[in-house]
């Protein structure tokens, strides 16, 4: 498994954290990000497609990609730069980020199902204009 490294393509336009055709997940302890990453290895998931980020690190690389152009007046048909605050407010709450390359065979109703038994706090997956609720 990798640390997590923001790469280009993983902002929209306007700069906010949207790492499109990846799922973020947090759990409140490494212990059980790691378990979570486990879980996925055994059912397939490639470990080069997962990447664990300390909450320090994780609030360090997404805090200027959270209201990134906010003063702006361009309109957002959407939610990211909400959900990318909630990301980095969990983070600096000390929750652990598991981020997984999804692929189309990766679904997410089967995610939340191999992972229901873990302490996610909270995920989303992020597709091409849907953030897609991870109900953990």
């Amino acid at each position: 498994m990798k640390h997590f490294s923001l790469s280009s393509g993983m902002t929209t336009m306007r700069g906010i954290f949207y790492p499109k055709g990846h799922m973020v997940m947090m759990f409140p302890t490494e212990k059980d990000a790691l378990l979570a990453a486990k879980l996925l290895r055994e059912d397939g998931v490639s470990e080069d497609d997962l990447s664990l980020a300390s909450p320090e690190e994780f609030e360090h690389q997404i805090e200027g990609l959270c209201l990134a152009n906010h003063d702006l007046l361009l309109p957002s048909v959407g939610t990211e730069s909400d959900t990318a605050i909630h990301f980095r407010d969990l983070a600096h709450a000390g929750h652990y980020a598991l981020i997984v390359h999804a692929s189309a065979k990766l679904t997410s109703d089967h995610v939340v199902e191999l992972l229901k038994d873990t302490h996610c706090s909270y995920g989303q997956r992020y597709r091409f204009l849907v953030i897609e609720d991870l109900v953990c």
